[in-house]
């Protein structure tokens, strides 16, 4: 039998892959750099190809996976658009991402070890997420 854990990880995982995708597709078309630009988009592909793996595995499961809360999606919505409407430039979009990839890491870990019964992959996944944002905060310091 799964352990219900398991499921409410990957859930997680999938409501914070689709936040990160969706918060990169909101930067991306005011990004100057191109190596900032080429960050991103290697991001937004990782993130791609784990949120295919994850509604893989949730499938499995039979669940349909999680969307980002409304309420977080819209209030990140709004700071990016104030932000840059305030002040276009890289270092406001190096500066919402990291804030970003902190919340999501931040989250990951919270539920990781809230759902401690979950099984080893779905864990192994949340930690490659981890990863993911993590890398991308440190990989765009330089913009800050």
């Amino acid at each position: 039998m799964i352990q219900p854990d398991t499921v409410k990880l990957l859930r997680e995982c999938d409501a914070g892959v689709k936040m990160g995708i969706s918060s990169i597709d909101e930067v991306l078309p005011y990004v100057r750099s191109d190596i900032l630009k080429q960050r991103l988009t290697a991001c937004k592909k990782e993130h791609t190809e784990l949120k295919h793996e994850l509604g893989g595995l949730l499938n499995r499961y039979g669940d349909d996976g999680k969307n980002p809360n409304p309420m977080a999606k819209s209030m990140s919505w709004l700071k990016t658009n104030m932000k840059l409407v305030m002040h276009e430039s890289d270092h406001t979009i190096a500066d919402l991402m990291t804030d970003g990839c902190n919340m999501g890491v931040k989250s990951l870990n919270r539920y990781l070890n809230q759902y401690k019964a979950a099984d080893e992959v779905s864990k192994d996944i949340t930690k490659r997420l981890i990863n993911q944002e993590e890398k991308l905060a440190v990989d765009i310091r330089q913009y800050l």
